[in-house]
């Protein structure tokens, strides 16, 4: 008799913590968001990453230029190399790959410095974007919002697209900055993720490219 009441006491008990599993599983409200996609999409990394693309404008017209003059060098050697002495032909050689290595100089600093700007452009916005999700995502009573715009290590296998908040976070963020939309909205690059730890949804991963010019 003692076992039989012992059995149907652990039977109620684990109806019980069933119930309540569900129940708490239901009070969860769960919202995922291509946080990337959110920081880079909104009107104000927009503008400013426009910004940074007419930054570099005049330097990478000016690498074109002495990658034309290059070419050029290179092509008259060629044509005219068994018409030159040796010594010209020698000097043409050295001007062209001292040529050479100051345009390979150029182009390292040019990237160097655009990724830089890029990644600096990115956290600051993401710090403010991040902001807005948080202050969304309480309002609308989420407990848990999830990254599912990674790639290397996706957060999320399957969400209802009901429960996708990234183009509600970009539409709040748009209203708080008041940034019109670009004329013509660049292409957002894809900067490596180091976000600040504050401004990343709870239970995501850490994450990493500057577009390529």
């Amino acid at each position: 008799m003692n076992r039989l009441f012992a059995t149907l006491a652990s039977l109620a008990l684990g109806g019980a913590l069933m119930v309540a599993g569900q129940t708490s599983a239901a009070q969860t409200k769960i919202a995922v968001i291509a946080f990337q996609a959110a920081v880079t999409q909104t009107n104000e990394f927009q503008r400013d990453f426009a910004d940074v693309q007419k930054k570099y404008l005049p330097k990478r017209q000016q690498l074109q230029a002495l990658t034309d003059e290059i070419t050029t060098l290179t092509k008259q050697l060629q044509s005219q190399g068994s018409m030159l002495s040796d010594a010209e032909r020698v000097q043409r050689t050295e001007d062209i790959q001292e040529k050479q290595k100051q345009a390979q100089r150029m182009a390292q600093d040019d990237q160097s410095d655009y990724q830089s700007d890029v990644q600096n452009l990115f956290n600051l916005m993401a710090s403010k974007v991040g902001s807005v999700m948080n202050t969304y995502a309480q309002q609308r009573g989420y407990s848990v919002v999830l990254d599912a715009g990674q790639t290397q290590n996706p957060t999320v296998i399957y969400a209802n697209p009901t429960s996708d908040i990234t183009k509600a976070v970009i539409e709040a963020y748009n209203l708080k900055s008041g940034v019109p939309a670009p004329p013509a909205a660049a292409a957002a690059p894809k900067p490596s993720a180091n976000k600040p730890a504050t401004t990343r949804p709870a239970a995501r991963r850490a994450t990493r490219t500057a577009n390529s010019q």
